[in-house]
């Protein structure tokens, strides 16, 4: 059979091949193959490629150089401590087989629950954790290690059947686990709310069933587990994980993240070792944007400080997403926000809100609340006397920061209390919520907590 190179520029993803790169990477595997060098593919017809090699039953076979594939995951940043009793716990041989790693948003528990899987698939774990440098770290590293499944919610496909909804939706995981190994980095971005269906928890299922493929247990990790409940106003897909979780194959070990474990099902909840993680140092956010993404350490500390200490909400916000002048926008949207929200007339309110598209770029949105936020602290540090701490610092932001601490009725307390509207706001755009309605509801209830 002839072979091909496919080259990075040509690489496109098109619906209904994932499937088979994961069975060759499953033969490649009981074979013995080196993936750190190639990796035997199965070619989809619809993937734009100058060479015609000969195709057998509409796909052609190709070995693609791994220097071409995919960039390995950055290492965890911050969560020194919790990082430390996991691999204790592993260390004594007591690590729970089913981990509830919860924390705020953006914070890095997926990152962590993967480490956790180099943690129990690891060849020589050393005291501090996986050794990084094993078969088994590596290809965890490179999100291709056959016995390591990330699950995470996702947009309905459209099916007829449930057999063909499954299909679809295994599709697209595979789709999206080949842009998170193609970029580290990257960020989903959904028009429609992700969420998990009963056709997710029957592929893990199955995939739970199976012996492990080339080690002695599986690892699987299921990312805002709390998704599992709002799925068609049924918990049925929590109830069917739940199932599970009651009574996991002693070769599996599942991991499961969350940002709101309150909404989990209390029976799931009380099946899990809990695993909390706080958020990290702006510095260290600082420093995974200079390091990991290049960025100039100027931007990197604004954009780390809009952060909150959480690294994923500081990739939703890089500028790569949107040219150079993306944190700008954000920051003139924030402050369009908060004098929208502490103006006189109800109409601008809703003017404000009207203006943001009700469904789709809600990275941008939440992006948008973000900056938000943060104008509101600065707001705080200038009200309570300390305007040494604003994150925007230029001379016309400090001039508008003091034009409205002086405003009647705007005091710290009042700013914490707006503050926490926000807060509120964010975990609605999360959801399937209509932003329009999101931003009328927190815009009104600034200028009450301000008035």
């Amino acid at each position: 059979m002839e072979q091909g190179v496919i080259r990075r520029t040509k690489f496109n993803l098109p619906q209904g091949f994932l499937g088979e790169v994961a069975r060759n990477e499953r033969e490649g595997a009981r074979r013995g193959a080196d993936h750190a060098s190639e990796r035997l593919v199965t070619r989809h017809p619809a993937i734009e490629e100058s060479a015609t090699p000969r195709a057998v039953a509409g796909y052609s076979l190709f070995r693609i150089p791994y220097s071409l594939q995919f960039m390995p995951l950055p290492p965890v940043y911050g969560h020194a401590d919790a990082l430390a009793m996991l691999a204790a716990a592993a260390r004594a041989g007591n690590l729970s087989q089913s981990l509830l790693v919860h924390g705020p948003s953006g914070v890095g528990k997926e990152r962590v629950a993967l480490w956790v899987a180099q943690l129990v698939l690891c060849a020589q774990p050393g005291d501090g954790g996986p050794c990084g440098e094993c078969r088994a770290c590596r290809q965890i590293d490179r999100l291709e290690h056959p016995d390591v499944h990330w699950f995470f919610p996702l947009p309905r496909p459209d099916a007829a059947t449930p057999e063909k909804l499954r299909d679809k939706l295994e599709e697209a995981r595979g789709a999206e686990l080949a842009a998170r190994r193609a970029n580290p980095h990257h960020v989903p971005q959904f028009d429609k709310a992700p969420a998990y269906f009963m056709g997710t928890i029957q592929n893990l299922q199955r995939l739970a069933s199976m012996r492990p493929s080339v080690g002695s247990r599986k690892v699987f990790v299921v990312g805002d587990a709390e998704a599992m409940v709002p799925q068609e106003s049924s918990p049925e897909a929590a109830n069917a994980f739940l199932k599970l979780l009651e009574e996991p194959p002693a070769d599996t070990t599942l991991v499961l993240t969350s940002s709101s474990p309150g909404a989990l099902l209390p029976t799931i909840r009380s099946r899990v070792l809990p695993i909390r993680l706080l958020r990290i140092a702006v510095d260290e956010v600082a420093e995974f944007l200079v390091r990991e993404l290049s960025m100039d350490r100027a931007e990197a500390a604004t954009l780390a400080a809009i952060s909150e200490g959480a690294i994923g909400r500081a990739l939703r916000l890089t500028p790569g997403a949107g040219g150079a002048g993306a944190l700008q926008r954000l920051r003139e949207m924030g402050r369009d926000l908060l004098t929208a929200a502490l103006a006189e007339s109800e109409a601008g309110r809703f003017a404000a809100a009207n203006a943001v598209a009700p469904s789709g770029a809600r990275g941008e949105f939440s992006g948008a609340l973000a900056a938000l936020a943060l104008w509101l602290r600065d707001l705080m540090a200038v009200a309570a006397g300390a305007p040494d701490s604003v994150a925007y610092a230029s001379a016309a932001d400090e001039a508008l920061l003091r034009k409205l601490a002086g405003r009647p009725g705007v005091h710290a307390a009042g700013v914490a209390h707006a503050i926490l509207r926000v807060q509120e706001a964010q975990e609605l755009a999360s959801g399937n919520v209509n932003p329009q309605l999101i931003l009328a509801n927190v815009l009104g209830g600034i200028r009450r907590a301000l008035a």
